[in-house]
């Protein structure tokens, strides 16, 4: 059973709201699976010599997302409130092909089956529960996970749209087939919007004793 994961990534960030602005970036992220967790720390570069870091986690039951230009000058700062919470628990909950163990109903998630290549599934931590729709390949691995309300920063409202995440470029480590490959995006009146294109680098596991 996975307890904890170390993983680095590399990708493209749209930086624009309405259009398309990718940015490429670089980030460490380390998972925790009991008590659900993460912290994401990436650096975005928008321009030689002129860097964005964000600091998007989910940690003991709160979820922050800040964003700055140089560390210094703050762009985006939202935690304590429990629609970030949520948000950030999706996160966590959409990201497990990369932690697959936490997916077992042993640990806590609740399967409902809705036809022959989909199935919801329900993650409680606290007071947050959070339910997606995972599709499957012919192979019986988790091709997307969507979420039909996580909040969207609009104009500085949050703005509860639906998200997915797809994963792709299957590999074997350490006995589980995970996703090397992925791609986030709002689900939009007018058509997918991704926002995150990434891969993982480096990948490593601690697992309970």
């Amino acid at each position: 059973m996975v307890a904890a994961v170390n993983l680095k990534h590399t990708g493209a960030f749209n930086m624009s709201e309405t259009g398309e602005k990718w940015k490429p970036f670089t980030s460490t992220q380390r998972v925790t699976v009991h008590r659900p967790g993460f912290d994401w720390e990436a650096r975005v570069q928008i321009a030689p010599g002129l860097a964005v870091k964000v600091h998007d986690a989910y940690i003991a039951g709160e979820g922050i997302l800040h964003a700055s230009l140089f560390g210094l000058v703050s762009l985006v700062s939202l935690r304590g409130t429990p629609e970030v919470a949520q948000g950030e628990l999706m996160r966590f909950f959409a990201e497990t092909p990369w932690y697959p163990t936490a997916l077992l109903p042993s640990q806590g998630v609740q399967w409902e089956a809705v036809d022959d290549t989909s199935a919801k599934a329900t993650l409680k931590d606290g007071e947050i529960t959070v339910t997606m729709l995972f599709r499957f390949d012919e192979n019986g691995l988790i091709e997307s996970g969507r979420a039909e309300a996580r909040g969207r920063t609009v104009a500085g409202k949050v703005v509860p749209t639906p998200w997915e995440g797809r994963w792709s470029n299957y590999e074997l480590r350490h006995g589980m087939r995970i996703p090397i490959e992925g791609e986030v995006a709002w689900i939009l009146p007018e058509g997918p919007k991704p926002y995150w294109r990434g891969r993982i680098t480096n990948l490593t596991y601690e697992f309970a004793q």
